[in-house]
């Protein structure tokens, strides 16, 4: 007999699909094949099993109550306001969702003869023009998978650039400077491609130390990786000199697009002197982002290192479009099998398209002053960490908590009962107890009224003394606080069937 679970409202308890489970239950009714036996040579390679492979045994509604009360407990953008910093969590309209769906997109297939699926690569080659147009860029690839991937075809390229010089890393160009706020793959990044990483400090404002990173520069520095808008949610204002600096070293200038979205329609990278930028287009234009994707990151190119962008690439000739895959030129190759995700291409020109730059440009705009918002509500009662207006995040760090007792997770846990995702805390690393607010542009004034004032609220009862109440925290949702370090030192991975029950 099942053990007794106590459910609280409508939020049901749910046990595992393999605890629902029983022997003998089906969802459907499938008779006995007759007479079959494993074939020689067939792929199990004449085996028999052994014993049941222990899927549970469920009807119908069980199945379908099931997954419904999991995504029950699930929050989204669907759900309400989303202020994850440094991860936009953009609105994924349903006209873009209906677009991908149809026929001629959600069923092609990357093995089809390129006579066939003209309107696709008439699709990405103008994905691909919206992309050099609102970076000015010289070139650019529509193959890699996610931001991380992006990264690393831009970094492949600036390598490949370097080599094609005579001035790879064997010949001493090994260095890759990169800003103590950026994100965590850009280091990552340069590592694993055999560069060496070296950080650059921070000023007082939130943004690059100019003077250090022009003393960091030499004949060994290969490339600059540099967020823009950075991880604060500031804009460089020294990116122009930066360029200029590392060029005349004989370096490449990265830039980390995932930030795009604040400046979209408004600034060019190629004229701030970007080489190589990567795209997260769930960031900037609307694709689903996580479990909805799957991602993609295309990267734009200047014409220094138009060459050496990876294959295959569209051309259009006589009115007809072919996938180029292979040319004498100095590229790296390619960055995986096929060309790209076109349910992620589908979407994102649809977003562009139904906005045109004017819309595209207008968001962006909208996206900063929604920030700026925020950070005009909270400043009298939290902690901006830098002085001035902020771009498309507001960051807040925990001085304002100062002396109370209350940390800033227990303050992110105290959210999750008042229905709101908590902000991405303690990150960026170089701002102590960070708090990062992205609220995008999609949010209504009330939306933003709402949560403002629930933040101002909790620190108001913080600084009253009341940190019980934030140590308890949250109460009302389906599981209180877990002990984090015990799950991440000694996670449960497997599930096992008691006996006894």
């Amino acid at each position: 007999m099942q053990s007794f679970v106590q459910h609280t409202g409508l939020q049901l308890e749910e046990p595992l699909i393999f605890e629902q489970g029983a022997t003998g239950r089906c969802g459907v009714d499938l008779g006995s094949p007759v007479g079959s036996r494993p074939l020689p040579g067939s792929r199990l390679n004449g085996m028999t099993p052994r014993a049941s492979i222990g899927l549970p045994g469920l009807s119908e509604p069980q199945v379908v109550r099931h997954y419904t009360r999991l995504s029950q407990k699930n929050y989204g953008i669907d759900s309400g306001l989303f202020p994850l910093g440094s991860c936009t969590m953009k609105h994924n309209p349903r006209l873009n969702e209906k677009m991908a769906r149809l026929p001629g997109f959600g069923d092609i297939h990357p093995l089809q003869p390129v006579s066939t699926v003209q309107g696709g690569l008439d699709l990405m080659d103008q994905l691909s023009r919206w992309l050099l147009t609102l970076t000015g860029m010289a070139a650019v690839t529509l193959t890699p998978g996610a931001g991380a991937h992006g990264e690393a075809c831009g970094m492949i390229a600036i390598r490949a650039a370097l080599e094609a010089r005579g001035q790879g890393i064997a010949q001493g160009r090994m260095k890759v400077l990169v800003p103590e706020s950026a994100h965590g793959t850009n280091p990552a990044t340069a590592a694993a491609l055999g560069f060496t990483v070296e950080s650059v400090p921070g000023d007082t404002r939130g943004r690059v130390d100019l003077a250090a990173m022009k003393a960091q520069l030499g004949p060994d520095v290969a490339a600059i990786m540099l967020t823009n808008p950075n991880t604060c949610g500031l804009f460089e204002t020294d990116i122009v000199e930066i360029a200029r600096a590392v060029h005349e070293a004989g370096g490449f200038f990265y830039g980390d697009g995932a930030n795009f979205n604040a400046i979209a329609g408004r600034v060019r990278p190629a004229d701030l002197g970007i080489d190589a930028m990567h795209i997260n287009l769930h960031k900037t234009f609307s694709t689903p982002h996580g479990g909805g994707g799957p991602g993609s990151g295309p990267v734009v190119f200047s014409e220094a290192l138009a060459p050496f962008a990876p294959l295959p690439f569209i051309r259009a000739a006589d009115g007809t479009f072919e996938l180029v895959e292979q040319r004498e030129a100095q590229e790296f190759g390619r960055m995986k099998a096929f060309h790209g995700q076109m349910g992620m291409f589908v979407r994102a020109l649809s977003y562009m398209l139904s906005h045109g730059g004017d819309g595209i440009r207008q968001a962006s705009e909208d996206a900063v002053l929604n920030a700026n918002y925020v950070m005009a509500g909270l400043a009298s009662l939290m902690s901006p960490a830098f002085e001035g207006p902020c771009m498309h995040e507001a960051l807040f760090d925990d001085r304002f908590l100062k002396d109370t007792g209350v940390t800033t997770l227990d303050f992110a846990k105290a959210m999750l009962d008042e229905g709101y995702h908590p902000m991405t805390v303690y990150f960026p690393l170089v701002v102590h107890g960070a708090m990062l607010i992205e609220p995008t542009e999609s949010e209504a004034k009330e939306s933003l009224d709402h949560f403002i004032a629930t933040l101002r609220r909790l620190a108001e009862r913080a600084k009253s003394g009341d940190n019980a109440f934030f140590r308890e925290a949250p109460r009302h949702t389906p599981r209180r606080r877990l002990d984090e370090t015990r799950a991440a030192r000694a996670p449960v991975l497997r599930w096992k069937r008691d006996p006894t029950v």
